[in-house]
């Protein structure tokens, strides 16, 4: 029996709108075990770097990509390649220091939103897709690559785009490979 080339797509979709209910449901879940918003910050963060460390070889597997040679490079391909893989959206990549080092991924479009209309005003401070930073931080520690990474800018707090801000914390090596 063949399967039809729009198949896997059309899983890929619904896996995404369920991943992105089941989310919406988490993060309630947490806001009613939680107090405060700064709790279910850290718990989002804590559960998205569990996930970023296992996702990482996910990644390397169905997007046979090469070494980055740059902080660039490695933004880029979280951007064009690793949010469209998972997320199904390409963010736009900003170099926001001198040094080469900040680097911001601004969504137009955030699929974990899709459901979600306006933060209660009792969770102002909530960050709704603290999940994201956790993935990125850790699937960035596993290939050696230390970085702080936080939301700049949220649509559900009344900002024009969503955007996430990645530092890289250690310095570019700037050894060349010797051939023996």
């Amino acid at each position: 029996m063949s399967r039809s080339p729009g198949r896997k797509q059309e899983n890929h979709k619904i896996s995404r709108e369920l991943f992105v209910l089941t989310y919406g449901a988490l993060v309630a879940q947490l806001c009613k075990d939680y107090e405060k918003d700064e709790d279910v910050n850290a718990c989002l963060d804590r559960m998205g770097y569990s996930i970023g460390i296992r996702l990482i070889d996910d990644f390397l597997a169905r997007s046979a990509v090469k070494k980055c040679r740059s902080y660039s490079e490695t933004a880029d391909m979280i951007a064009q390649v690793a949010f469209k893989i998972y997320l199904g959206v390409t963010p736009r990549v900003s170099c926001s220091s001198a040094t080469g080092n900040e680097f911001s991924l601004i969504l137009d479009k955030n699929p974990l939103v899709d459901f979600v209309e306006e933060l209660p005003a009792e969770r102002a401070s909530l960050c709704y897709c603290n999940l994201l930073c956790g993935v990125i931080r850790g699937a960035l520690e596993m290939v050696h690559l230390a970085a702080e990474v936080s939301f700049l800018q949220d649509r559900l707090k009344g900002d024009a785009v969503t955007e996430i801000g990645i530092t890289f914390l250690r310095k570019p090596e700037d050894r060349k490979h010797r051939r023996n």
